[in-house]
């Protein structure tokens, strides 16, 4: 059994603030946790490939409403699936496709598209 903390956020919140960060930021990871602490392993490897070639970027912790988290980033990417990573309000990947994008010497270069 997995523990599930209360939301008092409604999907109409959690679409606004997905919204927000997109739009306000340059990069931006959608993740289980925090940087100080992630949740989840795939968030934590997503977490080191972004550090790895960025100081400055914003992490979203999607667990205090997870399914409404996964409902609204699925309209930007068509993804539920988390961590979600978007550069310039683009969906870029989960932490699978930034390990590609590292691994071919491509992911510098599209944190700072």
């Amino acid at each position: 059994m997995t523990f599930q903390p209360e939301s008092d956020l409604t999907d109409e919140e959690v679409h606004e603030r997905v919204d927000s960060a997109i739009a306000d930021n340059d990069v931006v990871l959608f993740m289980k946790g925090n940087e100080l602490m992630p949740q989840c392993g795939y968030s934590q490897k997503a977490l080191e490939l972004i550090s790895a070639h960025r100081d400055d970027y914003e992490t979203v912790d999607v667990l205090e409403a997870l399914d409404a988290y996964r409902a609204a980033l699925e309209d930007h990417s068509g993804w539920e699936t988390i961590p979600q990573t978007f550069v310039d309000g683009e969906f870029v990947g989960g932490s699978d496709v930034l390990a590609e994008l590292d691994e071919r010497g491509e992911l510098a270069a599209e944190l700072s598209a």
